[in-house]
């Protein structure tokens, strides 16, 4: 039984939806667009929307990777001195960069696409 593309795809159609709402985060959270935080939501939520398309559209382990990256600093990201912050966004980045980590190891853990590009293969 052959899974079908769009099945196996799903954790990318998620993360795209994760990367579009940090992008707009600052506004519905009514941050200032001046602060660290918006300018860090806008830059990663832009980061893992666009990886997250183009995988929807031909998966690379390497845009996968550089979203669970992307993942980890928007978790991390307010425990940063620069953009250090302790209201609504620390708790919205905390757990976008979580959802996006997860999705990012699942994904790379059931894609057999990813597994062959991993091992050398096409």
């Amino acid at each position: 039984m052959k899974i079908q593309r769009s099945a196996r795809r799903w954790q990318d159609q998620a993360i795209l939806l994760l990367g579009l709402w940090l992008f707009v985060s600052p506004w519905v959270l009514a941050y200032p667009a001046d602060t660290p935080q918006a300018m860090n939501a806008w830059i990663a939520g832009a980061v893992i929307a666009v990886l997250a398309a183009f995988d929807l559209y031909k998966t690379y382990v390497w845009a996968v990777v550089v979203n669970l990256l992307a993942g980890v600093w928007v978790a991390v990201s307010p425990w940063i001195p620069v953009v250090a912050d302790r209201g609504p966004m620390m708790n919205n980045s905390l757990i976008v960069g979580i959802a996006v980590i997860i999705l990012a190891l699942w994904e790379l853990r059931s894609d057999p696409d990813l597994h062959k590009q991993w091992a050398g293969g096409t």
